[in-house]
C-alpha cells in the first residue's frame, strides 16, 4: 500500500491541530449560537435574493419558527437547523456570508436556481457540513481553498457554474469526500495530484472545462473509484498505464482531448466492472480492444472519431446489456458482401438504442437481419462508408427508429416503401447515393418527420404531393435528383420549416407558387438550376426570416419584386442567369445585411441605385445586363459616346502631331546645311508639335501636355542648351538624366506617359507613387492581373453605340487594354527597345478601326 510522503502529513498533522483549537474555541462560543442567530442567518440569506411575484420562501415568517419554513429541516429537538434544501426554486441573487453561521448544518442543497457572485469565504465555518450542493448555478470565482475546512464533507457538487481558477491542492485535506463534480466550469491548469490523497472518492468530475496536461498517474491510487469524468477539456499525451488497473471503475470518460496512444488488448480484463467506455474524439490509434466485447454487463463502448483501424472484433453477441455502440468516423474496414454481417452479432443487444458505423471504410450490404435489431434501437447511423446494393425492406421492422442516416455510400435501387412502416422516424437522410425510381408517395405517412434528406441520388419524377403532411418538418432537401413536374403547393404550407428548403438542380418547371408566403420561418429556399419559369411572386416578401434565397439558373421573367426589401435579414440573395427585366428596386439597397447580391445575366435597364448596399462594389454581381448602367455612369456618361470620340479626336490630334515630328526630322535630313542652331531647331521642333496639336484639339489641356511634359523633353519656350535637363518631372525619359540629348525617342516616352495618364486618370507624379512604384510599372501590373483597378472610372464598359452599331463591354475593354499597351510600349527604359511614332501611330489607327467594327467579338491585337 502506497503512503503519502512525509511533508504530507506533516502539513495534515498541522492543519489537524488548528482545526482541534478553532473547534475548542468554537465550543467556547456555542452558547451565543442558537436557533435565533440561525433565524437571522436565513433571513439575511434571503434579503441578498431577489424576490419574484411568486416569492417561493413566502413561508419565511419572522414571527414563526424557522423549522416550518420551506426547505429548512431543524434537528429532532428543534434548537438548530441542520439541512437547506432549495433546489430548483428559480432563486436569484448572491450567497449571504451570513450563512456561516448555521453551523449545525449538515447539508446545503441550492441546485438548479440562479444565484450568481462568488463563494462566501464563511461557508468554511460549516465543520459539520457533509453535502454542499450548488451545481447549476452561475456563480463566480475561484473555489475558496479554506472550503477544506469542512472536513465532514463527503459530497462537493459545484457542477455547472461559472468557477474560474486552478483546483485548489487543498481539497485534497476533505478525506471523506465521496463525490467530487467541478465539471461544467472555466477551470485551467493541471490536475492536481494530490488528488489521489482523497481514498474515500467514488466519483470524480472534472469535465468540460480548460485543464490541460496529462491525466496524472497518481489518480490510479483511488482503489474505491467508480466513475472518473474527463470528457472535454484540453488533456494531452498518453494514458498512464496504471490507469487501465482501476479495476473499480465503472464510468470511464475522457472522450474530447487530445490523448493518443494504442489501447491495451486486455483493456477488458483489467477494467472487469466498466459499464460506460467513452474515449471519443481523440488521436487514438491501433484497433479495437476485443476483450472489450467480453464485458457482458457493458451498457456504452464509445470510441468515435479516432483513428482505430483494423476490423470490427467479434464477441458483439455477448453484449446482452448494450444499449451504444458507437465506433463511427474511424478507420474500420470490411471486405466482400459479407462486410457487415458483423451487425447481426448485435441481436441479442435487446437494449440496444443507438449504432452507429459511420464514416469509416466499410463495404458489402446491409445484410437483411438488421431487421432483427433491437425493437428499442432509435438512432441508426451507416452513412459514409462503401456500401452498395439496396436497402433491406426488413429496415420496416425496426419500429422504435427516429433517425435513420444511410447517406453517402453507393446504395442503389428505389426506397423501399417498407420504410413508411417507421412511424416514430424523425430523421431520414439517404443524400449522396445511387438510389433511382420515384420517392414513394407512403413517405407522406411519416408525420413525425423533422428532417428529410434524398439529395444527390438518381431520383426522378414528381414531389409527391403527400409531402403536405410532413406537419413537424424543419428541413426538406431533394437537390440534385432528375425530378420534374411543378413546386406542389403543398410543400409551401408546411409552416413548420424553419431551416431550408433545397429543391436545386433538379428538372422542376412551371411558376414559383405564391404559397410560398406560408415560409415565414424559412432561412433559406435554394430554387436554383430549374426550369421554373414566369414571375416571381410578390409574397415572397412574407419569408421574414429568410437569409438566403437563391433562384439563379431558371427563367423567371418580369420585374424583381419590390417585396424583396421587406426581408430585412437576406444576407445572399442571386437570382442571376434568369430572363428578369425591368429596373432595380431603389428599395434594395437598404437590405444592409446583404454579403451577397447577384443579379448577373438578366435583361434589367436604366441606373443601378445609389447607396446602401450598392456602395459596396465586393458584394454586388451585374454583369451581364447590357441595358443597366450605374448611376455615375448614367449621370456622366449620357453623353459617353461623346466622351469617346473626344479620345478618339485626341488620339487622332496625337498622330497627328506624331506625324508632324516626323515630317521635321525628315526635312532636317534633308536640308543639313541649315544655319540655324541645333537650339533653334529644336525649339521650332517643340512649338510645331504644339502648335499643331492645339489646332488639332482645341481646348485640349495645354498644360498637360507641354507645360507637364507634353511630347518634348525640354522647355518649349526657354531652351538655351541641348544638355540642360528640363521639363516636368514623371515625363522626362530616364536617359535625359545621364546627360543625352534630345531626341525623338524621348519623345516617344513622354507621349506613352502621357497616354497612360489619358486612359488612368492619374499622372506620373501622384501621391500614391512612392518607392520603386511608378504609374507605368502600376499599368504593367494590373494588365497582367486586373485592368479594372487602373482604368479610368469614366471610361468602364458602359452601353455605347455608334452608327447604329451596339459597342459591346468587351470591344470597349479590349480598345482600352490595347491602348494601354500602345504606352507601355512607348515607355521602355532603353530608347531603342521604344516603337517608333510611326508604329504608335499605326497601332492607334488599328485600335480605332476594330472598336468601330459592326462585328466587335474579334479580339485586339
Amino acid at each position: 500500500m502506497a503512503f503519502p510522503p512525509s511533508n504530507i502529513i506533516l502539513q495534515f498533522a498541522i492543519f489537524t491541530v488548528f482545526i482541534t483549537s478553532k473547534s475548542l474555541y468554537l465550543a467556547q462560543e456555542t452558547p451565543r449560537l442558537s436557533i435565533i442567530t440561525d433565524k437571522k442567518a436565513l433571513i439575511s440569506f434571503k434579503s441578498g435574493l431577489q424576490v419574484e411575484s411568486l416569492d417561493p420562501l413566502s413561508s419565511w415568517d419572522q414571527n414563526l419558527s424557522p423549522c416550518n419554513w420551506t426547505g429548512v429541516r431543524c434537528n429532532k429537538v428543534g434548537t438548530r437547523v441542520v439541512e437547506l434544501d432549495l433546489v430548483g426554486l428559480g432563486l436569484k441573487g448572491s450567497i449571504s456570508p451570513r450563512i456561516g453561521n448555521l453551523s449545525f448544518l449538515r447539508s446545503l442543497q441550492l441546485q438548479n436556481n440562479q444565484l450568481t457572485g462568488t463563494f462566501p469565504d464563511q461557508l468554511s465555518n460549516l465543520f459539520c457540513l457533509r453535502v454542499l450542493n450548488m451545481s447549476i448555478n452561475s456563480i463566480q470565482g475561484m473555489i475558496p481553498p479554506n472550503i477544506s475546512r469542512c472536513m465532514e464533507l463527503k459530497i462537493l457538487d459545484l457542477e455547472q457554474n461559472k468557477i474560474s481558477g486552478r483546483i485548489p491542492n487543498e481539497l485534497s485535506y476533505l478525506t471523506k469526500l465521496q463525490v467530487l463534480n467541478l465539471g461544467k466550469n472555466l477551470l485551467f491548469g493541471s490536475i492536481p495530484p494530490s488528488l489521489a490523497n482523497l481514498s474515500s472518492l467514488i466519483s470524480l468530475s472534472l469535465g468540460t472545462n480548460q485543464l490541460d496536461g496529462m491525466i496524472p498517474g497518481d489518480l490510479s491510487r483511488l482503489q474505491k473509484l467508480k466513475r472518473l469524468d474527463l470528457t472535454t477539456n484540453n488533456l494531452t499525451g498518453t494514458v498512464p498505464p496504471s490507469i487501465y488497473n482501476m479495476s473499480s471503475l465503472e464510468y470511464l470518460n475522457w472522450a474530447s482531448n487530445n490523448l493518443w496512444g494504442i489501447l491495451p488488448s486486455n483493456v477488458g480484463d483489467t477494467l472487469p466492472n466498466l459499464l460506460v467506455f467513452n474515449i471519443c474524439f481523440n488521436k487514438f490509434t491501433g484497433t479495437i480492444p476485443g476483450s472489450l466485447h467480453n464485458l457482458t454487463r457493458i451498457q456504452q463502448i464509445r470510441m468515435c472519431c479516432s483513428h482505430f483501424h483494423g476490423t470490427v472484433p467479434p464477441g458483439l453477441g455477448n453484449l446482452p446489456e448494450l444499449e451504444m455502440y458507437n465506433i463511427g468516423f474511424n478507420r474500420i474496414v470490411s471486405t466482400r458482401d459479407n462486410g457487415l454481417d458483423f451487425l447481426t452479432s448485435l441481436t441479442n443487444s435487446t437494449r440496444l438504442n443507438f449504432l452507429a458505423v459511420d464514416g469509416n471504410l466499410l463495404e458489402g450490404v446491409i445484410p437483411e437481419s438488421i431487421g432483427n435489431l433491437s425493437k428499442v434501437l432509435s438512432k441508426l447511423y451507416v452513412g459514409g462508408n462503401r456500401i452498395h446494393g439496396r436497402i433491406p425492406i426488413s429496415i420496416g421492422h425496426l419500429s422504435g427508429l427516429a433517425l435513420l442516416n444511410l447517406s453517402y455510400n453507393s446504395i442503389s435501387y428505389e426506397i423501399p416503401q417498407e420504410i413508411s412502416h417507421l412511424e416514430e422516424l424523425s430523421i431520414l437522410e439517404l443524400a449522396g447515393n445511387n438510389i433511382s425510381g420515384k420517392i414513394p408517395t407512403s413517405l407522406g405517412s411519416l408525420k413525425n418527420l423533422i428532417v428529410i434528406d434524398l439529395s444527390e441520388n438518381e431520383l426522378e419524377g414528381t414531389i409527391p404531393t403527400s409531402f403536405g403532411n410532413f406537419q413537424r418538418l424543419l428541413s426538406l432537401d431533394l437537390s440534385y435528383n432528375k425530378l420534374n413536374g411543378s413546386i406542389p403547393k403543398e410543400i409551401l404550407n408546411l409552416r413548420s420549416l424553419s431551416t431550408h428548403l433545397t429543391l436545386s438542380n433538379n428538372l422542376l418547371t412551371g411558376p414559383l407558387p405564391r404559397e410560398i408566403e406560408t415560409l415565414t420561418s424559412v432561412i433559406l429556399v435554394d430554387l436554383s438550376n430549374n426550369g421554373l419559369s414566369e414571375t416571381i411572386p410578390n409574397s415572397i416578401g412574407n419569408c421574414k426570416s429568410l437569409e438566403k434565397l437563391l433562384l439563379a439558373n431558371n427563367t423567371f421573367t418580369g420585374p424583381i419584386p419590390d417585396s424583396l426589401s421587406e426581408l430585412k435579414g437576406l444576407q445572399t440573395l442571386d437570382i442571376s442567369s434568369n430572363k428578369l427585366s425591368g429596373s432595380i428596386p431603389d428599395s434594395l439597397k437598404n437590405l444592409q445585411g446583404l454579403q451577397l447580391l447577384n443579379l448577373s445575366f438578366n435583361d434589367l435597364d436604366g441606373e443601378v441605385p445609389v447607396g446602401g448596399v450598392f456602395t459596396n462594389l465586393s458584394i454586388l454581381h451585374l454583369e451581364g445586363n447590357p441595358k443597366l448602367c450605374s448611376s455615375f455612369a448614367c449621370e456622366k456618361g449620357r453623353d459617353h459616346r461623346k466622351r469617346l470620340i473626344w479620345i478618339c479626336l485626341i488620339i487622332i490630334a496625337i498622330i497627328a502631331s506624331c506625324s508632324i515630328i516626323g515630317l521635321v526630322f525628315y526635312l532636317r535630313k534633308r536640308k543639313p546645311k541649315v544655319a540655324e542652331s541645333s537650339n533653334s531647331f529644336e525649339r521650332r521642333h517643340q512649338m510645331v508639335s504644339y502648335d499643331e496639336l492645339r489646332l488639332a484639339t482645341g481646348n485640349f489641356n495645354q498644360e498637360n501636355l507641354i507645360g507637364n511634359g507634353g511630347f518634348g523633353a525640354a522647355d518649349q519656350t526657354s531652351i538655351t542648351s541641348t544638355h540642360a535637363l528640363k521639363g516636368s518631372i514623371g515625363y522626362i525619359p530616364p536617359e535625359y538624366g545621364t546627360g543625352q540629348k534630345p531626341s525623338t525617342a524621348g519623345d516617344v516616352y513622354s507621349f506613352g506617359i502621357t497616354l497612360l495618364e489619358l486612359f488612368t486618370g492619374k499622372s506620373p507624379t501622384h501621391e500614391s507613387f512612392t518607392g520603386d512604384l511608378s504609374l507605368k510599372i502600376w499599368v504593367q501590373m494590373a494588365l497582367a492581373t486586373n485592368i479594372d483597378q487602373v482604368l479610368d472610372p469614366g471610361l468602364m464598359p458602359c452601353s455605347l453605340s455608334y452608327d447604329a452599331q451596339s459597342i459591346t463591354p468587351e470591344a470597349q475593354m479590349d480598345c482600352s487594354i490595347a491602348v494601354l499597351g500602345v504606352g507601355l510600349a512607348c515607355t521602355v527604359d532603353s530608347p531603342d527597345g521604344r516603337i517608333s511614332m510611326r508604329e504608335a501611330l499605326c497601332k492607334l489607327k488599328s485600335i480605332r478601326e476594330i472598336l468601330f467594327k459592326p462585328d466587335h467579338a474579334r479580339k485586339i491585337l
